[in-house]
């Protein structure tokens, strides 16, 4: 029981990290969207889904994250800090080309859930990468899900109020986070 304190909390932290990352590209595309205008029931919908997406796509990546864990032994490791790298890079890389949302209709269903994936669509890389090393599901599942519902929220909000220089760091930031996770995996 002594070990095991530390332990928890070390991982609470780190998958905590993960999930403010990716969060923050949450919470930057929110921003975007937020600055065409949006209305509070809309901004409250789609952070309700986008939550959803954050906690169901890493789950389906620990699954299969585990799986490959399972086949591959050790090598998985090292294909899970590559993944973190190549996505935190992917992610610095979009943010230089300024890269736009898409030009859907975000009040529609159809809208909302093809924005709620394309920000969740990371959440999987990440799930895939951390079902590699064993960690809590649950405790992934619930972190990044509220991040990522949290952040939606507050990108929404603010791009109401705010001008469009906020997002762009914001996604840059969580692109850092995870290439740093990556080089940790690596090293």
């Amino acid at each position: 029981m002594d070990g095991a304190g530390p332990m928890m909390w070390g991982q609470v932290i780190s998958i905590g990290l993960l999930a403010l990352a990716l969060g923050l590209d949450a919470m930057s595309l929110g921003l975007g969207m937020g600055m065409r205008g949006i209305r509070k029931l809309d901004i409250l919908k789609i952070s309700l889904i986008i939550a959803l997406f954050h906690g169901a796509m890493p789950l389906a990546g620990i699954w299969i994250g585990g799986y490959i864990s399972l086949l591959l032994g050790k090598v998985a490791t090292i294909c899970g800090g590559i993944l973190l790298l190549l996505l935190g890079g992917h992610m610095v890389y979009a943010t230089l080309r300024k890269t736009e949302t898409g030009g859907y209709d975000h009040r529609s269903l159809w809208g909302m859930l093809l924005f709620a994936f394309s920000v969740s669509v990371d959440s999987f890389s990440v799930g895939v990468s951390l079902g590699m090393f064993a960690g809590d599901v649950w405790l992934t599942v619930l972190l990044f899900g509220a991040a990522g519902g949290l952040m939606s929220v507050i990108g929404l909000l603010l791009g109401r109020r705010v001008g469009s220089w906020i997002g762009e760091y914001g996604e840059a930031l969580g692109g850092v986070i995870l290439v740093a996770f990556g080089l940790h995996f690596l090293l």
